[in-house]
């Protein structure tokens, strides 16, 4: 029976190949390693190889797991590109040759994995685009903890920040998404069973990620964004007299960088759930001026405008001495229906400044029925 949902699954894939010259893009989403990302990539590649599509594996990684180095066999691999940094030498998937030979699809493994110096793309998810946008079908696969909007969440309930991660417009550009899903029992069983990691590694994974408390919470996060990737679809089949008003959402930033992206971050996730245009606002006040303010905040500042546009948001920069003037203008402005910004950690003496201000906000959003949301 599982062997026919897989066939059924290949099918409806391969439908959409054929239905835009554009590559048709899926993305298997798990919550961690090992609950097997790969193996049902590989086997989704056997089913479409035997329907007669020109399959090819970009890359795969089968971190050493037997069931999944089993599935590569009878299945045409890519050769790998060679590079040699540090004295060492590494491979690379083999963009321009997958380009040459311009194969129907393609697998490509470790969506979130950042190239070699040297390297035309920076990540391997720039590569996958490339591939798409030459009219290559591309099935990846990526964990939750690597969604940059989830960076602060993941790292809450983890205690590790994931260095290499992938924008979220990934998953609303993605034709399908697909969650692997596994529960925390049967993942630890995995584990310990030295399906995932070898064994000299379990003790260690058990103490540290592979917690039940832990994977219970990533899985959470799994779910629902496979849920709002569902939702986008359903909202891009309808027709616009069936949806609801369009919400816009503004994410009102400062300088303070943490804050800053943070307040981006969450409002980059509500904007993907309800597939709304978003905008992140900086009002240039004159006390920060180019001639006034320090090179490290405005180096955090370029860094956290480069994130908003990263994921998907059109950046504002104003200028002005009325921060909310300025906010009110770009709301009225641009239909936003949502505005969203950080707590801000000032002193006493800031705190009666900043009341006064807030109150203007607040009274200003409520009169033009503006909801507002605070991000601790």
């Amino acid at each position: 029976m599982q062997a026919d949902n897989r066939d059924e699954s290949a099918e409806h894939f391969l439908r959409l190949i054929q239905e835009s010259k554009r590559g048709k893009f899926k993305i298997y989403i798990g919550m961690s390693a090992g609950v097997g990302k790969s193996y049902r990539m590989l086997q989704e590649a056997h089913a479409l190889l035997k329907s007669g599509i020109d399959v090819r594996i970009g890359f795969i990684e089968t971190h050493g797991r037997t069931e999944t180095q089993a599935l590569v066999a009878g299945l045409p691999v890519m050769a790998r590109r060679t590079l040699f940094y540090k004295g060492r030498e590494l491979d690379e998937m083999d963009v321009q040759g997958i380009l040459n030979l311009r194969p129907e699809l393609v697998i490509v493994d470790e969506l979130a994995h950042s190239n070699i110096p040297g390297s035309k793309n920076e990540k391997r998810w720039q590569d996958v685009l490339e591939i798409l946008d030459a009219g290559i079908s591309v099935i990846s696969a990526v964990n939750i903890q690597h969604i940059e909007s989830l960076y602060d969440d993941v790292f809450a309930i983890t205690g590790i920040e994931v260095a290499e991660r992938v924008p979220d417009k990934l998953l609303q550009l993605a034709d399908e998404v697909v969650n692997i899903d596994l529960t925390a029992d049967e993942l630890i069983a995995r584990l310990k069973e030295g399906k995932i990691y070898d064994r000299a590694k379990v003790e260690m994974a058990l103490t540290h990620f592979f917690q039940s408390q832990k994977i219970l919470q990533l899985r959470e996060l799994a779910l629902r964004e496979v849920a709002s990737a569902v939702e986008r679809k359903i909202d891009t089949i309808l027709p616009p007299s069936v949806q609801a008003r369009p919400d816009r959402f503004l994410a009102a930033i400062s300088s303070n960088h943490i804050v800053a992206r943070r307040v981006i971050r969450r409002t980059a996730r509500l904007a993907a759930f309800y597939n709304s245009r978003w905008y992140v606002l900086y009002v240039q006040t004159p006390a920060e001026s180019p001639d006034r303010i320090r090179l490290d905040v405005q180096r955090h500042l370029i860094n956290n405008l480069k994130l908003a546009t990263e994921l998907g948001a059109e950046v504002i920069q104003a200028r002005g001495r009325d921060v909310v003037d300025c906010i009110m203008q770009e709301v009225e402005k641009r239909n936003v229906t949502t505005v969203c910004m950080g707590k801000p950690h000032v002193t006493l003496v800031q705190v009666i400044l900043q009341t006064f201000v807030f109150n203007r906000l607040l009274n200003k959003l409520s009169a033009s029925n503006i909801d507002l949301i605070i991000v601790s």
